[in-house]
């Protein structure tokens, strides 16, 4: 194998690459990516046996053959080297590769391609299309509320389904970690299939939203009840699907929720951080007191230490003393985007909903806590 190729597109798959591989895994070769070089083009792939990643990128090849390298050495050397430079590899025997770049020369020990796990790039399933920017928004609003506890496996995802309502297609992406809840819809023109509801895992959806991120194209979706493959240009991304059922998320978005503040997003985050400097991670939790048109924060820490802030607000609901983990109010207040967002309450135990007018399908819900 030998091949020449510039360093920034390089260096920019194996970015791709870099974040599939398993550092910590127990079989070396899933430490390794496999470089393919045919036809004037790479072929690099990464695999953890649950996401895999290929792909496809053009350069000089001057002899065709395959190996594999440790990801991070490689992901390392090439990210010191110079971004215009070229780098020339060679591959003579496939238990060697020699890098070289300018005046730089690496030798470096490779494992055989025969070693590196088959990817299945079937997918028997629903194929949809749909535009990157728009997947990309429906993630980037939702996956701050995947749960990280792993007994709650069912949780550790994002759940996907498109359903028609009077005859528009909707994308919903939904996040929970059981104390707050994001939901982000998307209306769709084409005609695409329904998906029930599968569960993305918190691994893909971090990756695959480093991928959309740089993109805006139409991405082919396939889904099947066990995997989800993207291809977006000339990538392919494929992950196995998390095997469990998502709590019914329409039955935790409360519906009688009458009592509406409406305020500031800035002047809400603003205070919110600075009530919150002394709280900690044993007492997170922020006292929202609302009376008419005002809005009161306090706080008190385990050592006594108290904080308070008035707002002047929009409300003339009921007067309710309620709690909130101040990191999640912030990060829902952050999700959001309008110059006033609605903060919808009931009570002073119940969930509240946080929205606002310009994302209408955009809808958070957060539980609140003893105080």
């Amino acid at each position: 194998m030998k091949f020449k190729i510039v360093r920034s597109n390089f260096f920019k798959t194996l970015s791709h690459l870099q974040g599939i591989v398993d550092k910590k895994n127990s079989l070396p070769i899933l430490s390794n990516i496999l470089i393919e070089a045919k036809d004037n083009a790479l072929t690099l792939s990464s695999t953890d046996m649950d996401i895999s990643i290929i792909e496809r990128i053009d350069c000089s090849v001057f002899e065709d053959g395959a190996t594999t390298i440790n990801s991070q050495i490689l992901y390392d050397i090439v990210r010191k080297i110079d971004d215009n430079n070229e780098i020339e590899i060679i591959s003579n025997d496939g238990k060697l590769l020699t890098l070289r770049s300018n005046g730089s020369r690496f030798s470096l020990a490779c494992l055989p391609k025969e070693d590196f796990p088959i990817i299945d790039q079937n997918n028997s399933g629903v194929n949809i299309k749909i535009n990157s920017k728009i997947i990309f928004k429906l993630i980037d609003k939702t996956k701050f509320a995947i749960s990280n506890e792993e007994t709650r496996y069912f949780l550790n995802g994002l759940y996907f389904n498109i359903n028609k309502e009077q005859n528009k297609n909707i994308v919903t992406l939904v996040g929970t970690d059981g104390h707050r809840l994001a939901k982000f819809s998307h209306y769709i023109e084409d005609n695409i299939d329904e998906v029930s509801g599968v569960i993305i895992p918190k691994k893909t959806i971090y990756e695959l939203s480093k991928l959309l991120s740089e993109r805006d194209q139409s991405v082919l979706i396939s889904i099947s009840s066990n995997k989800i493959i993207f291809t977006i240009g000339n990538i392919i991304f494929i992950s196995k699907l998390i095997d469990g059922s998502f709590p019914d998320y329409k039955r935790v978005i409360p519906k009688d929720n009458l009592n509406i503040l409406k305020v500031n997003r800035e002047t809400l985050l603003s205070a919110v951080d600075r009530v919150s400097t002394i709280a900690n991670e044993k007492s997170p939790v922020i006292k929202f007191k609302l009376l008419q048109n005002v809005l009161n924060l306090n706080t008190i820490n385990n050592e006594n230490s108290t904080a308070s802030e008035d707002l002047k607000i929009n409300y003339n609901g009921d007067d309710i003393e309620i709690g909130f983990n101040s990191k999640y109010i912030m990060d829902i207040v952050n999700n959001l985007e309008d110059e006033e967002i609605s903060i919808n309450l009931k009570d002073n135990t119940s969930p509240i909903i946080a929205t606002e007018n310009s994302n209408s399908n955009l809808v958070y819900v957060l539980m609140p806590m003893r105080v």
